[in-house]
């Protein structure tokens, strides 16, 4: 359909939860358009983030690492689109490129698990939680500024065996990745978006395509969820205000009510966990963008104008 052959060609990463959301899509498009698997291939993309593990993504690109590689094999029409964790996703995307379609989000927050303690307050003084997010970690010494955060970098499986060998006391993990792979059993505490806001975008598969390949844009067209489209577009107008990264502990959540109204909830904290801005406010769905930008703004200003100074500028 989008090739020579008549094969639709998703890129992707390699790991276990990259391979189930790209299957995910797949079964979505069969089913919406009467497809068989033999109509698709799915493509693993070794990217830059999969192979750099033993330091933060903040120290080496922060987000475009996960999907940079994916981008030029689509833009040099190796794939026909691109399946990514919507939190991966840079607010800046590629000339050329678009995000096409968001599929319905899954569970949004993150899941604690414990070595022998099963909650975030049952950690003794001192414990190690091992974390390759800034914002699980900031929010973790908000709550418990006596813990030690270390980098654990990896898919889900390394994660969970660097726990299990002692290498850490506890991890965080997004529940999403964990339902999707049906490992949800591994989490031994849920953690509420109230007090523990996940990332723009958690919970969400996006599905990226060339610009102007109405191909491929009719095809998704039939997955997209209008409802995850409109949260994330105000979450991802919060993000891009802040130009936020991998380099910066930032939180956001927008829910949309059945009145057609947007609750929304951002949240940016300095990496230790000391200094913490946020901000509640809704809107009509039709204005989730400029929602976003004005929460944005909002935290920004209370925050002051040297905030993300040092901590979090661009490496070189």
């Amino acid at each position: 359909m989008a090739q020579a052959d008549g094969i639709i060609r998703i890129g992707t990463r390699g790991s276990p939860l990259a391979l189930a959301q790209a299957s995910e899509v797949r079964a979505r498009l069969i089913a919406a358009h009467g497809l068989t698997e033999d109509d698709f291939a799915i493509e693993v993309i070794s990217t830059s983030g999969d192979r750099i593990l033993d330091r933060p993504l903040s120290e080496v690109g922060g987000k475009g690492l996960f999907t940079k590689e994916i981008e030029a094999a689509l833009l040099d029409r190796r794939i026909d689109l691109a399946v990514h964790s919507s939190k991966d996703m840079a607010t800046a995307i590629p000339d050329g490129l678009a995000i096409t379609a968001f599929l319905e989000r899954e569970d949004v927050r993150d899941a604690f698990i414990g070595r022998d303690a099963k909650t975030l307050a049952d950690l003794p003084e001192g414990a190690t939680v091992g974390s390759a997010s800034l914002r699980r970690q900031a929010l973790i010494k908000r709550l418990r500024p006596d813990l030690n955060t270390i980098i654990f970098r990896g898919n889900v499986q390394t994660r969970l065996r660097k726990l299990g060998e002692g290498q850490a006391d506890a991890t965080l993990l997004a529940l999403a990745g964990l339902n999707r792979m049906e490992m949800q059993h591994h989490a031994t505490d849920i953690l509420e978006p109230e007090d523990f806001p996940p990332a723009p975008g958690q919970g969400a598969i996006c599905i990226e395509s060339r610009q102007g390949d109405t191909r491929i844009e009719n095809l998704v067209s039939a997955i997209v969820h209008d409802e995850t489209s409109i949260a994330l577009h105000a979450e991802r107008a919060f993000l891009k205000v802040l130009d936020g990264s991998c380099r910066t502990p930032i939180a956001a959540r927008a829910v949309l009510w059945d009145s057609g109204r947007i609750a929304f909830h951002g949240m940016i904290l300095r990496p230790d966990g000391t200094e913490v801005h946020e901000v509640h406010d809704e809107g009509d769905a039709d204005g989730a963008v400029a929602l976003g930008e004005r929460a944005g703004r909002s935290v920004l200003e209370a925050a002051g104008p040297h905030f993300f100074d040092g901590w979090g500028d661009p490496q070189p």
